[in-house]
């Protein structure tokens, strides 16, 4: 019965992650309607720090787009591997960052990184662990190839945003938050803590003021392996935020940051 949940959950994700479809989708409403103007990508980028010569892995890479104009630092990686889990993810970063050469791309899973001990001086897994069936063997796993001092950095979202909102404005019609909650900022750190001495929590202030409610429509309907949302007529979604708007704005929480391991 384990095996067959395991393989259930990698079905869901590949199906979900299969184009970037789905994920541009839920980007573009982030990118169109948040109020925090500096972006969570370019956030977490401001968090790295990356010496000269640094070998990095990506792990869930999604479309490489947090590399592009990444010119300068690109350069000075000893090595920068990106990957994930699927393989159209992987064709979808290599077109978007064709332009730089230096650039490796592979299709790896988190609980069997192909990789020796100590082989790198970051690990980056953002928006992806609340997916791996076997958690703990992931960390380790990330633990296991990344060098004494080096970092782990894990961005994931929080339980007390965009979706358990909209399941609250949407109860009565029997909707129910599903959204996967294996990897959150509320319990992310009991797991880090279990493979590396050092956890931080860094939190992202933002919200999401909605001006065109088809646009979080579309953003609930690309999330269909995740939420009972989905499963709700169109209309009777439009209805139901439509009377939550004021001065034509829905407003929306938001609730994201990323642990930084060491």
């Amino acid at each position: 019965m384990e095996s067959r949940s395991v393989i259930n959950t990698a079905d869901i994700v590949k199906n979900q992650y299969s184009s970037s479809s789905n994920l541009n989708t839920r980007i573009s409403i982030h990118d169109k309607y948040s109020t925090n103007k500096m972006g969570f990508s370019n956030w977490i980028y401001s968090n790295y720090e990356i010496p000269e010569g640094a070998r990095i892995l990506e792990l869930g890479c999604g479309t490489g787009s947090m590399w592009i104009g990444k010119d300068e630092v690109v350069r000075k990686c000893g090595k920068l591997i990106l990957s994930d889990f699927s393989e159209g993810m992987i064709e979808t970063a290599k077109e978007k960052l064709s332009s730089y050469d230096k650039i490796e791309y592979q299709v790896i899973d988190i609980q069997d990184i192909p990789y020796e001990d100590d082989s790198f001086d970051i690990v980056i897994a953002n928006m992806m662990l609340y997916h791996v069936p076997d958690l703990k063997k992931g960390l380790s796993e990330v633990r296991r190839v990344l060098k004494e001092g080096g970092a782990f950095y894990c961005a994931t979202f929080g339980e007390h945003g965009i979706m358990e909102y909209l399941s609250g404005i949407l109860i009565e019609y029997g909707v129910e938050d599903n959204t996967n909650k294996n990897f959150t900022l509320q319990n992310g750190d009991q797991y880090l803590k279990s493979a590396f001495g050092k956890v931080e929590r860094f939190d992202y202030k933002d919200s999401l003021a909605v001006t065109n409610i088809e646009d979080i429509i579309d953003y609930i309907y690309s999330l269909s392996s995740m939420t009972t949302l989905s499963s709700m007529n169109r209309e009777k979604i439009r209805d139901a935020l439509t009377e939550k708007m004021t001065d034509g704005v829905l407003s929306l929480p938001k609730d994201y940051g990323m642990f930084i391991c060491r």
